[in-house]
């Protein structure tokens, strides 16, 4: 188990939050990691693993362009939260590897969290295999969650 995954259950359960994900690049890998979570049957809502661009653009209503930018990973969490019914959604898109993916470079993973007052989001770069990136782009999903999950 990991402490920031027992941090979040424990912040989830004790302010009756909720928690939905988004992933493209993580193939349900996030979804996983928080469902291990102690007590993720009380808050965790569930995700959404749109790995298709037409699974992004017609059910989470991802606007038509690159899926791989801001504007995606934004749209993916706000439409998460709103599918799950959620407090808090996190989405992840990216160029997981080896090749680059709607000019993006291999590692590049844009992350978006939604909450009932914002949605905000960030872009990190990653060195490594494409199964590096995969770990350190749930790293940082988990990280961004707890952060606001912390906030509220």
């Amino acid at each position: 188990m990991n402490a920031v995954t027992e941090r979040l259950a424990a912040l989830a359960a004790d302010s009756a939050l909720t928690i939905a994900v988004a992933e493209s690049l993580t193939a349900g890998n996030l979804a996983a990691a928080l469902g291990a979570a102690p007590g993720s049957a009380d808050w965790f809502r569930g995700g959404i693993v749109a790995y298709s661009r037409t699974v992004k653009h017609d059910l989470l209503k991802v606007p038509p362009g690159p899926v791989v930018c801001e504007p995606a990973a934004k749209a993916m969490a706000d439409g998460a939260r709103t599918l799950l019914d959620a407090t808090l959604a996190v989405a992840v898109t990216g160029a997981g590897g080896p090749d680059p993916q709607d000019g993006e470079p291999a590692g590049s993973v844009w992350f978006a969290v939604a909450t009932p007052d914002e949605t905000t989001a960030v872009h990190q770069h990653f060195d490594g295999t494409p199964e590096e990136v995969l770990d350190q782009t749930i790293s940082v999903a988990l990280d961004l969650l707890l952060a606001a999950a912390t906030a509220r």
